[in-house]
């Protein structure tokens, strides 16, 4: 075998990997572990921060979600965080609540997600912080089930589940959380979560981090707790929803910013350090975070070795066509149909936005601030 088939089979073979052969590899490693289970323990005292940047059209949706949480009403405060909201979201939040002792708004200056969220807990009373966007609904029992693992003094994080509601089907976002929510639930099963979601999760407000504001708590909170001996899970039966973004397009685009944020993280903050890690938790990090975020130069290598290697052997034609194929089909695909296409056509653009959100990264370094993608 020459060098360059070498380099295109482990190209090829590591993506497959890390998309299918390490949660295959997590099913059977899984099936050595018992199912959690949480101690029955009371309910604490709760903390909902809720972090919004012009957000005038949901935020006041969002707070009636709150407030109807089904939870004791005296261990539960909402906190309002806008950063630097340029339109109505503070005073639809503040007209939501009603009066309700339960809720605070901060109108703060524009310093970024990170910090807004950092303020919010500075003035937050609950020994459990709760976080989410201001475009998630929860379902009524999400709280309760997503601070039930805290009864184990060893959980310092806990996320929930994420689906994506679309109507007409177009978006392939929901097939993707689908697949990520199964991931997680393995990786919480044999050590610790890799990544949460910023549409509910909950930490130990005595394991909260200040984090470098260009990041994000989805990304960097399991994998520092970890590192200081707390344990991050996945409660499946805390359930949130939201709608996805309009089109693959523009969820290309907020994926891109995603990854922008993201990259510090993986690159500077120590993501890639194994100190700390147990040998179980360093396998779900280098499979799940730093393959997978290799994937776009990996299909890069795999393309180019394919394309030397045409004419060697009849399987090398067969590759470069599949390759081949899946870009026509990703070209070809409009709003999602047909749904191979579709499929196809996410993947393409989501893989893409891994290394559109470096080129960002490494070209004009990561602001603190966002702004947010229309929905629907």
């Amino acid at each position: 075998m020459s060098a360059v088939e070498v380099v295109f089979w482990a190209a090829a073979g590591l993506i497959g990997y890390t998309h299918a052969g390490y949660p295959l590899l997590l099913s059977a490693l899984a099936r050595l572990r018992p199912a959690p289970s949480w101690p029955a323990g009371d309910l604490p005292g709760v903390s909902l921060v809720i972090a919004a940047h012009d957000e005038q059209d949901v935020i006041a949706e969002k707070v009636k979600n709150a407030l109807a949480l089904d939870y004791p009403g005296g261990r539960l405060e909402v906190i309002v965080a806008s950063d630097g909201s340029r339109d109505r979201t503070v005073e639809r939040a503040r007209g939501a609540a009603a009066g309700d002792p339960r809720v605070r708004v901060l109108d703060l200056e524009r310093r970024g997600k990170v910090r807004a969220q950092d303020a919010a807990v500075e003035a937050a009373r609950g020994p459990v912080l709760a976080f989410s966007d201001a475009n998630a609904l929860w379902a009524q029992d999400a709280l309760q089930a997503l601070v039930r693992p805290f009864a184990d003094p060893e959980i310092g994080y806990v996320c929930g589940s994420l689906t994506y509601l679309a109507p007409d089907g177009s978006n392939q976002e929901g097939i993707y959380w689908r697949y990520e929510n199964r991931v997680r639930a393995l990786e919480s099963r044999l050590a610790s979560v890799t990544a949460g979601n910023g549409a509910i999760y909950a930490v130990r407000a005595e394991a909260y981090l200040r984090l470098d504001p260009r990041t994000s708590h989805d990304l960097a909170f399991p994998f520092n707790l970890v590192r200081r001996g707390w344990r991050a899970v996945y409660e499946p039966q805390a359930r949130a929803t939201e709608r996805p973004v309009a089109t693959l397009e523009k969820e290309f685009r907020r994926k891109r910013r995603m990854m922008s944020h993201a990259w510090p993280a993986i690159l500077g903050g120590g993501l890639l350090d194994p100190r700390g890690y147990g040998p179980l938790y360093a396998l779900e990090i280098y499979s799940h975070r730093a393959l997978r975020y290799a994937t776009p130069f990996l299909h890069l290598v795999a393309f180019g070795a394919n394309v030397a290697l045409l004419g060697r052997a009849g399987i090398y034609t067969a590759t470069f066509v599949a390759q081949v194929a899946v870009l026509a089909a990703a070209l070809a695909a409009r709003r999602g149909r047909p749904r191979l296409f579709g499929l196809c056509r996410y993947y393409v653009l989501m893989t893409a936005s891994l290394a559109a959100g470096l080129w960002d990264w490494a070209r004009r370094g990561t602001p603190a601030t966002w702004e947010r993608e229309g929905v629907r």
